[in-house]
This record gives structure tokens, C-alpha cells and sequence, in this order.
């Protein structure tokens, strides 16, 4: 029997998945990695952690397996979006990699929509230029690390440094593409239009693939580490959220994921380029070859969460490493014991600025309503609720644009509390699915390679034949009726509090 492995190059962490040929999971493993802040709202990461979490991950899903690894057939890609990794012209790393969270390329945003025009980016690229994109982090080392930007030689999403660490080669894939900025969506190529308007160099930007193309093959270095057969095919794979679809299964109309990872994503098939022409969501390619989909996302959803653990949750931490239970069980369990609304306490989780569907990256996070009466319990649920309104942003807007949604399938950490749950499904007003493997980019990375590599004819028949939904949580009527009330509230809130964000972040600047 043969195996492929699927690789996701998360923001906390390296997940490694491998499912057999017939699509059924084998083992999963995962290694942690660092992220800094050197200033408020930059995020970066150094690109050999990645690598360093990547093998760690392959050498524990190996060892829990306990399959031959001349088995492995193929290696599938998938990892954080919009990521910039700069290579000199030995394909040493210049600066550590800038993140999709990162907020400081404001001006770089404006400056690109100036010299590209932006009608000219919704007619190419179907979304404006937002400071998570690549293509502004460029510019900003241009115009403030120059001695760095002279050496650049290649520029390199996340997965695909990863790809050049196993391979050698230089690749991506449509899907990741979508995101830079510089890429023309509707005809899935480079623009070379908005390269040359940038003035950047062509050179810098590796051939572009379908997701389950093969664009390489394990290094010998790699094969002799692992003990792998000679030949192990590296599918181009996908970014984190359409690789997390395909494994999820939201390749034809009317399904659409919600995940609460890190970050919060709604995803939305579509056999057509739609493009919200406010540019609230994002139009980009899937990793379904000839396909497309419709974004919506929040920089801090479950890093909300992650956030109030780590300032607040000290003694939840205590008391699950006592009890040996998860912290984040812990943390919701308590939020039950709250009421629908947390007492009126409402959450706005802009912790690291946003995009969807108010692109503002002087966005601040806000507990509104706050009294004395107020214990953590409420203080949670509110968090919980609180990124669920701004996920529901998303599917209104979605809605907005007619495109159907008959099903939402949750991923993510936020498909795991039952609490969470019955939240979304009350505040979307749709049943929620949960579907068998929860690890949605990993997984859907390995069906990738298992499709590049013949194992299925296309990736619909590789999720027809290997995805399936295992329960549905029903909204509750008196939840329901609830939130459309506090959702009102809660949209409300940013645009009375926009200016004074802008106030207090000039306060706060270097």
C-alpha cells in the first residue's frame, strides 16, 4: 500500500498528516514554533523554525505510524498564506519572514493602490491590496530595508520554502498566488502588469501550478534521513484555506467551511470569479483546478481565545494540568456555565487589527459592557461570541454577493467545543456539520498528493470518496432570537469606535 503525507505550515506550528491510498487517516503529529512581535502589530517568524518543525512533525508521524517509509508516495504542501520569505542568490534567508497578520505596511498598501490604480487591482488581482498581503511587505523592505531589498533574489510564500528545503526547486500554486497582490486571479498566472507598474523583478517569483501538479521531488538528502524509495513526488499543494477545503470537502456549490484556527476563515466554492467590488471578501483561486472561491477572514479568531488563555487564563492552565484535560476545555466548559450573551458583555476581537469585513489594521480589541457583575466566565463566552459575529460578517456579505450556502462545515479548534458549536450554528442561523478528520489543510494537502500521484482521477472524486460529515449541530431558536439582537449591537460598534482607533494607535507609534 502507498501513503502520502500532507504538510501544513501553520502560524503556531508544523502539523504532518499521512493518510493511505484509499484517503483513510494513519497518524498526525504536530511541532511548535515561535512567533515574534517586535513591534505592536508586526508579526514575524523565522523561516528555519519552519523547516525545523517540519521534520520534527515528519519524524513523529513516521514513528507513530509505524509504516515502511519506502511506502511514501507523495508529499502534499499547504501552510500560512501571504507570508513573505526573502532569498539571496544562494537561497540563504535575508530577514526573517513577514506574516498574513502583520500590520505594518499601511502606507506600502496605499502607495501600490496609487501607482497600480485600484480599478486596475479588482479587474486583475479581484481584491484590493490589504497590509497582510505580500506584495506591500515587499515594498516596505524596499523603502526601509533597502541593504536587504538589493539582495533579494527570490520571494518565497511559506509552504514554499518549504518546498525549496525538500526539493530544491522553486514553485507555488494558484491558490497561494491569489493572495500577493501580484497575481491576475480571473486567468490564474503572474501579473506582469502590476510587476512591471511596482517596478519588481519577474525573476523573483517562482512558476506557478495547479494544486495537485507534481513540481518536484524529495532531495537525496531527505530520502537517506527518512529511509524513502528514490522517487517521492511534491505536489504544489495549496494555501492553508483551500487545502483546508479540499479537505473538508467544500469543492462544489452550495458547501461553505467556517474555520476558527489562529485566524477565522468562511470559504465559499464557486465555479466563477465573483468579486465583492468593496472588497470585503477575497476572490481567489482554489486548489480545485478551474475553480475559485469566496473569503472572508479575521486576523485574531481563535487567537482570540489563545490571547485570553495566555494574559488571563493562568489559573485555568493550573487547573487543566491537574486534571490533565485540555486548558481550552477548561475555558469553555466555564463559558457554559454563562448566559446566551454573556450578560451583555460583547467582544470585538480586532487584537491584531482586521480584514473582513472592515480592512482597518488600527483596529483594537474592545470588551464593551463591562461591570462589576462580570466574572471570566462571561468574559470567555464573550470572546466566543464575540468572533463569531465577526465571522457571521462574512456570511452576510456572501450572501450579499448570491452565492449559495446549503451547508457550513466547521474546522479548526473551533469545531472541537460543543459550546463553540451551538454558538455558530445560533449565530449563522444554518446547521453546522463536523466533518471526520478536523485537520483540514494537512489532510486536504495529502488528498492533493494522492490525486497529483493517480490515487484519485480529480480532487472532487479524492473528497467524494474520503470525506464525510460525522455530526450536525441545530441553531436554538431562543439562541437565535438572542443574538440577532446582540449581533446588531455588535455591528454597531466599529464604526462609532473607527476614529478613535486611529487616535490611540498614533499615540502608541515609534
Amino acid at each position: 500500500m502507498e501513503y502520502f503525507l500532507g504538510i501544513d505550515v501553520g502560524t503556531t506550528g508544523c502539523k504532518a498528516l499521512l493518510i493511505d491510498e484509499k484517503g483513510q487517516l494513519v497518524a498526525q503529529a504536530s511541532a511548535e514554533y515561535p512567533l515574534f512581535t517586535p513591534r505592536p502589530n508586526w508579526a514575524e517568524q523565522n523561516p528555519e523554525d519552519w523547516w525545523q518543525g517540519t521534520l520534527q512533525a515528519w519524524r513523529k508521524v513516521f514513528s507513530a505510524s509505524g509504516i515502511d517509509p519506502k511506502s511514501l508516495a507523495g508529499v502534499g504542501l499547504t501552510g500560512q498564506m501571504h507570508g513573505s520569505v526573502f532569498l539571496d542568490e544562494r537561497g540563504e534567508v535575508l530577514r526573517p519572514a513577514i506574516l498574513w497578520c502583520d500590520q505594518r505596511t499601511d502606507r506600502e498598501c496605499a502607495e501600490i493602490t496609487q501607482r497600480v490604480g485600484r480599478e486596475k487591482l479588482m479587474e486583475i488581482n479581484c481584491n484590493p491590496v490589504l497590509p497582510g498581503f505580500t506584495a506591500p511587505k515587499i515594498i516596505w523592505v524596499k523603502n526601509n530595508q533597502p541593504e536587504v531589498y538589493q539582495k533579494i533574489n527570490r520571494v518565497l510564500l511559506p509552504k514554499d520554502y518549504i518546498r525549496f528545503c525538500l526539493t530544491g526547486e522553486f514553485a507555488t500554486d494558484v491558490s497561494d498566488a491569489s493572495g500577493t497582490s501580484l497575481f491576475d486571479v480571473p486567468r490564474r498566472t503572474w501579473s506582469q502588469e502590476i510587476i512591471e507598474l511596482l517596478e519588481l523583478n519577474p525573476d523573483w517569483f517562482p512558476p506557478c501550478f495547479e494544486s495537485p501538479e507534481v513540481t518536484g521531488f524529495v532531495r537525496q538528502e531527505i530520502r537517506e534521513m527518512f529511509g524513502l524509495r528514490e522517487k517521492v513526488a511534491v505536489v504544489a499543494g495549496g494555501g492553508d484555506n483551500a487545502a483546508g477545503a479540499v479537505g473538508t470537502g467544500i469543492v462544489r456549490p452550495g458547501l461553505v467551511s467556517a474555520s476558527l484556527g489562529t485566524s477565522g476563515v468562511v470559504f465559499a466554492f464557486s465555479d466563477q470569479v465573483k468579486v465583492d467590488q468593496e472588497g470585503r471578501v477575497h476572490t481567489f483561486c482554489h486548489a480545485v483546478p478551474g475553480k475559485w472561491h469566496v473569503m472572508g477572514v479575521m486576523l485574531a479568531a481563535g487567537g482570540s481565545l489563545r490571547w485570553f488563555r495566555d494574559v488571563l487564563g493562568k489559573e485555568e492552565q493550573a487547573v487543566s494540568s491537574f486534571l490533565e484535560k485540555d486548558v481550552y476545555q477548561v475555558l469553555t466548559e466555564g463559558a457554559a456555565l454563562a448566559e446566551t450573551g454573556a450578560e451583555g458583555l460583547i467582544f470585538l476581537p480586532y487584537l491584531t487589527g482586521e480584514r473582513t469585513p472592515h480592512a482597518d489594521p488600527y483596529a483594537r480589541g474592545v470588551f464593551f459592557g463591562l461591570t462589576l457583575k462580570h466574572r471570566k466566565n462571561e468574559m470567555v463566552r464573550s470572546v466566543l461570541e464575540g468572533v463569531t459575529f465577526g465571522m457571521r460578517d462574512s456570511f452576510e456579505i456572501i450572501k450579499e454577493m448570491g452565492i449559495p450556502i446549503e451547508e457550513v462545515r466547521a474546522i479548526g479548534g473551533g469545531a472541537r467545543s460543543p459550546l463553540w458549536r451551538k454558538i455558530q450554528a445560533s449565530i449563522y442561523q444554518v446547521p453546522l456539520s463536523r466533518v471526520r478528520v478536523d485537520e483540514g489543510p494537512a489532510f486536504g494537502a495529502a488528498l492533493l498528493a494522492a490525486v497529483g500521484q493517480g490515487g484519485f482521477s480529480s480532487v472532487e472524486e479524492a473528497c467524494e470518496k474520503t470525506v464525510s460529515v460525522i455530526d450536525r449541530e441545530q441553531p436554538d431558536p431562543k439562541m437565535m432570537t438572542d443574538y440577532q439582537e446582540l449581533y446588531a449591537i455588535y455591528r454597531d460598534l466599529y464604526p462609532a469606535l473607527r476614529d478613535f482607533y486611529r487616535r490611540i494607535a498614533n499615540l502608541t507609534k515609534d
